[in-house]
């Protein structure tokens, strides 16, 4: 079953340590500052949306690239100044509420965060570098715990999936938790098309791989395929055609040959209520916290000044 990615938009702002929210009066001290939103008494710059588009384009990159990337951030840029503006709101919500942040904590973090750099010098030459200093990355901690804590204060802490909505939605999506057929392969490669020829010919005559690795040089792995799933075009249909203890003609990929066995056929099977339960009690706590979430913050919004003069 499909389980969404909660609020990725809204956990990258956690993240992006050189987005900078302060007071219209500070923030208006340097005259060619572009205010691309007002947010109640904040201000949204031009440059912290930039950063932040940038930021989440450098994000993306891990998934996506050239031209796919570009169309990703297209569909996308419109919707990240509406997430600065809720990181504004929220925070603003959580002072409102006397939210208060354990120092400690913040202490620890910027410790745990140390030692992934191997040290306080080489933490600090990062952080130059990107033209921060510690005070930045605590800050930010800060933010990121008040605003988690107004979310379990607000919204998370009163969701509640009741076990009799397990049962239902199990019972009215059944086909969700059919696994498809999954086969067992044996991969042989070899580096060119007259060994894995003659390779292939004299395993389907049914000399062992043992026997067979003396006389020919070759690398053998084991695969378990689903249909359709993650499979180069030609192993899904050569695996798939193959019945119980086949092996196929040779499949030229690349600059290499592959040879496939069919060591076995798992049918599909059900999962049961059991097996499945804790998957479908995280998928409707999301579905209702993400509802619950965007209610809440429609709340807060209508209660807020906000100007977007952004062009």
């Amino acid at each position: 079953m499909h389980k969404k990615r909660f609020f990725i938009l809204f956990l990258l702002a956690f993240i992006f340590l050189n987005y900078r929210l302060s007071t219209i009066d500070y923030r208006l001290a340097n005259a060619e500052v572009k205010i691309v939103a007002i947010v109640n008494n904040e201000i949204i710059t031009q440059k912290d949306l930039d950063d932040f588009v940038n930021f989440t384009a450098m994000q993306y990159s891990k998934e996506y690239s050239g031209r796919e990337l570009e169309e990703k951030m297209a569909a996308l840029k419109p919707e990240l100044l509406d997430k600065l503006i809720e990181d504004s709101l929220i925070l603003q919500e959580a002072k409102k509420n006397n939210i208060a942040i354990d120092e400690t904590r913040v202490r620890e973090k910027i410790e745990a965060i140390k030692r992934d750099y191997n040290g306080d010098v080489n933490f600090q030459a990062a952080l130059k570098k990107q033209g921060l200093v510690q005070a930045d990355v605590e800050r930010r901690l800060r933010n990121q715990m008040l605003t988690l804590s107004i979310i379990q204060e607000k919204v998370r802490k009163k969701i509640i999936v009741r076990p009799d909505e397990v049962t239902e939605f199990y019972n009215h999506n059944s086909e969700k938790f059919i696994s498809p057929e999954e086969r067992e392969v044996l991969v042989v490669t070899l580096e060119n098309r007259d060994l894995a020829n003659s390779f292939s010919y004299h395993f389907r005559a049914g000399q062992k791989i043992e026997d067979l690795a003396t006389r020919y040089p070759f690398t053998v792995n084991k695969l378990t395929a689903v249909k359709g799933e993650n499979l180069r075009k030609e192993v899904d249909e050569a695996v798939f055609k193959m019945g119980l203890s086949e092996v196929s003609s040779p499949v030229k990929i690349d600059e290499k040959y592959y040879v496939f066995k069919l060591e076995n056929i798992i049918p599909p099977a059900k999962r049961t209520l059991a097996e499945a339960q804790e998957e479908i009690n995280n998928y409707l706590f999301d579905t209702k916290m993400q509802a619950a979430f965007d209610k809440w913050m429609k709340e807060i919004k209508e209660g807020s000044y906000i100007k977007i003069t952004e062009e």
